[in-house]
């Protein structure tokens, strides 16, 4: 079993930017994940590779992670915006580094 550490080691290496347009079909099917730039992307994704259900749903009712609001799907979509991103099957985790004012 790997280590916290290992894991997060892992997906750094499993991350990447990507553009919103390229996250279409996955945002329709509601498998895009929305991650706070308050927060650590590899740590939320390794929480949610371990299944730490109780830490998932702190950070949902505090909004900093949950689904992508159609509003701010629609600001990422007119602008193309390029957003950090990893996946953890089904699930795609995206933040957006570039400061959007809209969470």
């Amino acid at each position: 079993m790997q280590s916290a550490d290992e894991l997060k080691e892992k997906l750094n290496l499993e991350t990447s930017w990507i553009g919103w347009h390229d996250l279409q079909t996955y945002y329709a099917r509601g498998h895009v994940v929305r991650v706070s730039p308050d927060l650590d992307l590899l740590t939320v994704a390794a929480e949610l590779a371990a299944d730490n259900r109780p830490l998932f749903e702190k950070w949902m009712a505090s909004g900093e992670v949950g689904d992508v609001p159609p509003d701010l799907a629609r600001a990422w979509y007119e602008r193309n915006a390029e957003l950090w991103a990893v996946v953890i099957a089904p699930w795609v985790l995206i933040q957006d580094r570039n400061g959007s004012a809209l969470h």
